[in-house]
């Protein structure tokens, strides 16, 4: 158990944080008011009071917040934790995403003393859940509220014009984060091929989502586009999961034949291509998520691959 040192914000980027003694924490954005805030995995920095101590001891005078620092924590060495721990304060919920950072030029604090221990003992989290933390308040290593994490992605020329509601992205949502899936990013883009291989490959590489959902843009039209972007996106094919697909829905319909869905991998994100349609899009996900969820847990090493007795 950790006790909280410092609540630290600074509204222009480029200015030192200082320590305002509680702040709101939005989620999946960081520190209201913060310069630093947004929608990306670095949303709020952590670092170890016992480790500024040190560094003070060597004579250094540093205030809160010095180091960039948005969380002062007494009684945590946080580099000792491994990315995707958890810890909540109150009703806050925050996932370290990174440990340390590279600095690409000389803060003031460097020049100064010479030495700058962000770098190495700071860890960066993402805001699960929001509420206020305030100086004193307890900070606990904790359980994640959802077992996977996810993105999705509507393929639409129409949609991403405003031309169309996106139906088919609310549907995957409704149905995935009952099942324990903490949806991370949600976007609808034109059906172009650069612009959906560009999202997918940021999903997985910088979000680093379990598995990524896409929906449209896998017929035969000349701007169906999504298999095409997954396909350069993938390290592996799994093709397995749109084969499943396919024949479950060919029971529903013979238009299924004409789907060119695939699905693949990406590092450790799995990319799954859904039909265009809610009503499609359900019935492809009811048919597949007992079952993906065996998948994602081999695919992160949590679970063998032995076949069930």
């Amino acid at each position: 158990m950790g006790r909280v040192v410092a609540v630290c914000i600074s509204e222009k980027k480029g200015t030192a944080k200082r320590n305002v003694g509680s702040a709101d924490f939005v989620e999946n954005f960081g520190l209201k008011g913060d310069a630093h805030a947004g929608k990306w995995h670095r949303q709020v920095s952590l670092l170890s009071f016992d480790e500024v101590e040190r560094f003070r001891a060597r004579g250094a005078q540093v205030e809160d917040g010095a180091f960039g620092e948005n969380l002062l924590v007494e009684g945590f060495d946080f580099k000792t934790f491994p990315v995707g721990t958890v810890f909540t304060c109150n009703d806050v919920v925050l996932e370290i995403t990174q440990i340390g950072k590279k600095c690409h030029s000389e803060c003031e604090i460097f020049h100064q003393v010479g030495d700058c221990i962000m770098p190495r003992e700071g860890v960066f989290a993402r805001v699960l859940r929001g509420g206020v933390i305030r100086v004193g308040d307890e900070l606990c290593p904790g359980t994640k509220p959802y077992r996977f994490t996810a993105g999705i992605v509507t393929a639409s020329d129409k949609g991403s014009s405003g031309e169309r509601e996106d139906a088919a992205g609310p549907a995957i949502r409704e149905l995935i984060e009952p099942a324990g899936y903490h949806v991370r990013s949600q976007r609808m883009l034109p059906d172009e091929e650069e612009a959906l291989y560009q999202e997918l490959v940021r999903l997985a590489d910088e979000e680093g989502v379990d598995v990524v959902f896409t929906t449209g843009g896998t017929g035969l039209s000349p701007r169906d586009n999504t298999p095409e972007a997954t396909l350069r996106a993938a390290d592996k094919n799994v093709p397995g999961i749109a084969e499943a697909i396919r024949a479950y829905s060919l029971q529903i319909t013979p238009r299924a034949m004409l789907s060119r869905a695939v699905s693949v991998m990406r590092g450790r994100t799995l990319i799954i291509n859904l039909p265009g349609s809610p009503k499609a899009v359900r019935e492809s996900l009811e048919y597949i998520l007992p079952t993906l969820e065996h998948g994602l847990e081999i695919m992160r090493g949590d679970a063998g691959e032995c076949a069930r007795q």
